[in-house]
C-alpha cells in the first residue's frame, strides 16, 4: 500500500486574507510598531520620496508574500525566525504565521493601513498601482540606494555565490529572490534592511556598584549565572548566531562581522556585555554609513578605549597602543600602497614613523568614560569619569595635550586645539591618505569575495571609496560605504561565472556553521556555538587585536598567494566540521538549554525535504544547488546518490517509522554535500 501523508502546514485560507488579519492582530494589540524601511530623503523631494518609497513596499509586499505563501504551505522557507516561542510571534493569530513574514510584507504604518483598509479580493486602485509597479522591468531606489535600475535575472549559482559573498549562507527564499530580479536590486534591498541588533545580557549596573561587595555577591544579583549574563561572551554569541540564521538583514550582519574583525575588541580583556552589545550593535546601525563616522565612532568607543588603551590617557606620556593600531590595522597599513593596492615603487616605504604614532597619541589624549559610572573608591584619574561603557568617550580638556602637532596627510594641530577638534583633525589626516581606500577596500574584498583580489579589483573598490559613489549607490562623499560595498559585490570579478583558479576564500568556521543551518532551514538558539562548537573562531574572543587570522597569511604551497581563513585550518579543524554535521544531522541536535532564558533548542528543519527524498537523484541535486548552486561533480554525484538510495525504505513499520526513512536520506545527502571539498571553497 502506497503510504500517504498530509501536509501539515497547509491552510486553506488565501494568503492574502492571512496576512490582513495578522497586520489586524498587531495593529491592535500595539506591541509592534512597524518601522519604515525606505531610504534617506532629500529636503524638499518629500513627494518624491515618497512614492519612491510607496513602490518599493508595494514590490517587496509581492515578493515576499509569494516566498512566504510556499513557507505556509510547507515547501521551502527562508529561516528568518525561530519556532514560535517569542511573545510577538504569539499574538500574530494566523496559524503558522511569523512575524518575520508581516515585517517584511509590510515595513511602514501607511503600508499596514492599506492592507487593513483593502479587501481580501484585493480590487482596490492601490492593489491595483502596486501589482502593476512588481511587473515592471525598471526599479525605483531611492536616491543612494542604486537609484533607477533594470531588473536583471540571474542564475541559481550567481545566486548561491551572492549569498556565500553576502549573508551568512543561502536559503531557498534568498536565492528564487536573487535569480527572479538580480543582484543589484537585492543589494539596494538589504542596505535599507535592519532587523539584527544585540540585545540579550545584563546593563551596566555592573560599573556602578557604590560598595566595597562586588557585584555578583550582591543579594540582588548574586546568582551562578550572574557572571555568565553580566560579565562573559555568553549572550552576544547566542545573538550573534540567532541573527546569522534568520533574520532577514544578511548584508548588514555580513559587513558588520568584517568590521568587527578588523576594529577588534576581545572578550578576553573586556568582561562587560552591556559594552560590547554597544560596540557590536555599532557596526550594525553603521554598516553602510560613511567610513569617517566609523572610524570616528571607533576611536570614541570606551571598549575601545579600555582594550587599547587609550581611554583616560596622560598627557605627559601617553600609551601609544591604540594610536599605533589605528595607523597599522585600522586605517592605512604600514607600506605606502597604489590605489590599487600594491605597494607603491614595489617595495615597502613606511607610512609613519615612531614619532608620528607618538603625535597621534598626544592628540587623543583627553578622552574619558561617559557619564553613569560609579565606585565605592571614586573616579580616578581626578576629573574623570568612573569606567562605564554605555555611550561615547566625553572630553576633559584638563586631560588633553593641545600643542601644535603635525598629522599625516598634510593635517596639522594648531596650538591651543580642544579635545574633540584634534579627534576631527584625526579622522580628518585618515580621510584624506591615499592609503585609506585600498587598505580597507581590499581587506573588506577578501573577507566577503576572494582573498587574492587582482589590483584592478581593489582600484575599483577604491575609487568608489574616493568618489563616494558607485552606479546610484551612495551621495558623493568620500567614504561611503554604500558605495563601496556596491562595487566589492557587484564588481565583474565577483559576479564572474568562470572565475580564475586563483578566485575565492576558505569558508571560514563561522560561516560554515551558519550557512548549513540555513540551508536546511534549520533555527538556533545559539547554545551549541558559546563553547562546544566555539573552536577554532569563537567569536568575540579573538586572541589579539590582530584577529584569528592575518590578511596575509600566506597560502601553503602557492607563492605569492594569500589564505587568511586558513590559518586557523588545520586537520582537526578539518574533523571539527565533519563531527559539527555528524551531531546536528545524526546524533539529535540540541533540546532546549533551560538554564537560559528565551531558548528553544538548534535544529534542522527535515520535512522541507521530504517531498524530495523519495527520489535520491532530485533530493541529491537540490540540495547541491541550495549548497553549490549547481549539482557535484559527476563522479561525486553518482557516489552520494548511491548513497542516498542505499538508505532503504521499511518494508513495514508505523508512520513513525517511515519519516525516519526519510529523514535518514535526507541525513545522508546532507552530510555529504556540506563535507565535500566543493562547499569548504566560496567560489
Amino acid at each position: 500500500m502506497k503510504l500517504k501523508f498530509r501536509n501539515p502546514f497547509y491552510s486553506p485560507v488565501p494568503i492574502e486574507e492571512i496576512y490582513r488579519k495578522a497586520v489586524l492582530a498587531l495593529m491592535v494589540s500595539g506591541a509592534v510598531v512597524l518601522s519604515a524601511c525606505g531610504g534617506e530623503n532629500q529636503a524638499g523631494s518629500s513627494s518624491n520620496a515618497d512614492k519612491e518609497e510607496t513602490v518599493d513596499m508595494a514590490q517587496w509586499s509581492a515578493d515576499e508574500l509569494s516566498d512566504e505563501q510556499e513557507d505556509e504551505f510547507g515547501d521551502f522557507m527562508e529561516a528568518d525566525d525561530p519556532p514560535l516561542t517569542d511573545p510577538l510571534d504569539k499574538m500574530v493569530d494566523a496559524g503558522t504565521m511569523s512575524i518575520g513574514m508581516v515585517e517584511k510584507a509590510g515595513m511602514t504604518t501607511t503600508a499596514a493601513a492599506k492592507i487593513l483598509s483593502s479587501t481580501s479580493s484585493a480590487s482596490s486602485s492601490a492593489t491595483q498601482k502596486s501589482t502593476a509597479s512588481t511587473r515592471t522591468s525598471v526599479y525605483n531606489a531611492p536616491r543612494g540606494y542604486g537609484g533607477r535600475f533594470y531588473h536583471q535575472p540571474t542564475t541559481q549559482r550567481d545566486a548561491i555565490r551572492l549569498a556565500d559573498q553576502a549573508t551568512f549562507g543561502p536559503t531557498y527564499a534568498m536565492t528564487q529572490y536573487v535569480k527572479k530580479y538580480g543582484v543589484e536590486r537585492w543589494v539596494s534591498a538589504q542596505m535599507r534592511t535592519w532587523r539584527s541588533y544585540y540585545s540579550r545580557g545584563g546593563s551596566g549596573r555592573i560599573h556602578q556598584v557604590k560598595s566595597q561587595t562586588s557585584f555578583c555577591d550582591l543579594p540582588r544579583y548574586k546568582s551562578q549565572y550572574c557572571w555568565r549574563h553580566y560579565y562573559s561572551h555568553v549572550p552576544l554569541v547566542m545573538d550573534f548566531y540567532r541573527n546569522a540564521t534568520y533574520r532577514s538583514d544578511q548584508l548588514r550582519q555580513r559587513v558588520a562581522f568584517a568590521y568587527q574583525q578588523i576594529f577588534v575588541v576581545s572578550t578576553h580583556e573586556i568582561s562587560a556585555v552591556y559594552g560590547m552589545r554597544f560596540y557590536n550593535n555599532m557596526f550594525l546601525k553603521a554598516a553602510f554609513y560613511n567610513f569617517r563616522d566609523i572610524i570616528r565612532g571607533v576611536i570614541l568607543q570606551p571598549v575601545m578605549g579600555d582594550y587599547l588603551d587609550h581611554v583616560n590617557n596622560d598627557k605627559e606620556e601617553p600609551n601609544e597602543n591604540f594610536a599605533r593600531e589605528l595607523l597599522q590595522l585600522f586605517s592605512i597599513g604600514t607600506c605606502e600602497l597604489n590605489s590599487d593596492g600594491t605597494l607603491r615603487g614595489g617595495t615597502c616605504v613606511p607610512t609613519y614613523d615612531n614619532e608620528m604614532v607618538r603625535n597621534y597619541a598626544f592628540a587623543l589624549t583627553g578622552l574619558t568614560y561617559p557619564k553613569g559610572g560609579a565606585n565605592y573608591w571614586g573616579c580616578w584619574p581626578r576629573g574623570a569619569n568612573c569606567r562605564y561603557y554605555h555611550g561615547y568617550m566625553k572630553p576633559v580638556e584638563a586631560m588633553h595635550d593641545s600643542s601644535a602637532r603635525d598629522l599625516l596627510a598634510g593635517v596639522s594641530l594648531p596650538e591651543g586645539h580642544k579635545t574633540l577638534e584634534a579627534v576631527e583633525m584625526v579622522v580628518d589626516s585618515i580621510m584624506a591618505h591615499p592609503n585609506t581606500g585600498p587598505f580597507i577596500g581590499k581587506q573588506l574584498i577578501q573577507k566577503l569575495v576572494t582573498s587574492n583580489p587582482s589590483p584592478a579589483y581593489v582600484a575599483r573598490v577604491a575609487a568608489a571609496f574616493e568618489t563616494g559613489t558607485f552606479r546610484g549607490f551612495g551621495r558623493g562623499n568620500k567614504g561611503d560605504m554604500r558605495a563601496v560595498i556596491a562595487a566589492i559585490l557587484l564588481d565583474e570579478e565577483a559576479r564572474n561565472p568562470n572565475p580564475d583558479s586563483s578566485f575565492g576564500r576558505l569558508r571560514e568556521p563561522v560561516h560554515f556553521q551558519a550557512a548549513v543551518l540555513r540551508s536546511m532551514g534549520g533555527y538556533t538558539d545559539g547554545v551549541p556555538f558559546v563553547y562546544e562548537w566555539a573552536d577554532p573562531q569563537p567569536v568575540f574572543q579573538s586572541p589579539s587585536v590582530f584577529n584569528f587570522y592575518p590578511p596575509d597569511y600566506p597560502l601553503s604551497g602557492e607563492p605569492g598567494m594569500v589564505g587568511p581563513e586558513f590559518a586557523i585550518f588545520n586537520s582537526n579543524a578539518a574533523m571539527t566540521r565533519m563531527n559539527y554535521l555528524n551531531r546536528m544531522l545524526w546524533w539529535g541536535a540540541y533540546d532546549r538549554d533551560r538554564s537560559f532564558s528565551r531558548t528553544f533548542g538548534t535544529n534542522f528543519r527535515y520535512h522541507y525535504f521530504y517531498k524530495l527524498a523519495k527520489d535520491p537523484e532530485a533530493l541529491v541535486d537540490h540540495i547541491s544547488n541550495l549548497a553549490l548552486g549547481e549539482p557535484l561533480p559527476e563522479a561525486a554525484r553518482a557516489d552520494v546518490i548511491a548513497a542516498v538510495t542505499a538508505v532503504r525504505q521499511p518494508a513495514q513499520g508505523t508512520w513513525n517509522d517511515y519519516y525516519e526513512f526519510l529523514r535518514n536520506r535526507i541525513r545522508q545527502a546532507a552530510y555529504l554535500v556540506f563535507a565535500s571539498p566543493q562547499y569548504q571553497m566560496i567560489r
